[in-house]
């Protein structure tokens, strides 16, 4: 089974930028890959996938400031996040999935992002 491990997180000013990476074990060029995130106290949320073939998708909130983007060759999907806000602070998840809405049980271990002055 593959797994998944995130990476690139941590402490950001306001308005700063982070790239998340997510490398999976084995190959992911046929899946869709999504990120999801959880605030304190907040249910868990996509925010953004990409498909097998490029497509992406990216909750409102994040649209126009976070791109996701994948590497097939290196297994890993990216997810950077620009002009970052205070609401942006979550634990962020990798996601394996199928499609923009299908999605397998197989998560990351998640990574904190805190957007803070």
């Amino acid at each position: 089974q593959v797994q998944l491990v995130e990476s690139g997180g941590g402490l950001v000013q306001p308005g700063g930028s982070l790239r998340l990476s997510c490398a999976a074990s084995g190959r992911i060029n046929f899946n869709a890959m999504g990120w999801f995130r959880q605030a304190p106290g907040k249910q868990r949320e996509l925010v953004a996938s990409i498909t097998s073939g490029g497509s992406t998708k990216y909750a409102d909130s994040v649209k126009g400031r976070f791109t996701i983007s994948r590497d097939n060759a290196k297994s890993t999907v990216y997810l950077q996040m620009d002009s970052l806000k205070p609401e942006d602070t979550a634990v962020y998840y990798c996601r394996l999935g199928f499609a923009h809405t299908m999605w397998s049980d197989t998560w990351g271990q998640g990574i904190q992002v805190t957007v803070s002055s």
